[in-house]
């Protein structure tokens, strides 16, 4: 088991310079996890399809490498579609925040 310490959670949580942002393509501007699951819950399929197909990862690339959550990123990476990302991400956030406490 890995032990995570709360400077650790706080840093996954908090947001990522304006220059290492997330562009949706249907214009949502990501610069946190809790900005991602928001936006996973509500884009379309079609936007969720056009960066996360069998060519691209770009949820995971962009997690694993702006905000440093490689677990969250393998969990994105397999993700069959956007209802599941979702999931992941709230289920992340919550593990996260568990820690903050």
């Amino acid at each position: 088991m890995v032990k995570m310490l709360n400077k650790d959670a706080q840093r996954l949580l908090a947001a990522v310079p304006a220059d290492t942002a997330f562009w949706c393509c249907d214009g949502h501007t990501l610069r946190s996890m809790r900005e991602l699951e928001t936006t996973l819950t509500s884009m379309s399929d079609e936007a969720f399809a056009y960066h996360s197909n069998a060519d691209k990862a770009d949820f995971s690339s962009w997690v694993g490498g702006a905000i440093g959550d490689d677990k969250l990123a393998r969990d994105l990476a397999k993700s069959p579609n956007r209802s599941q990302a979702a999931k992941y991400a709230k289920a992340r956030i919550a593990f996260l925040e568990h820690k903050l406490v």
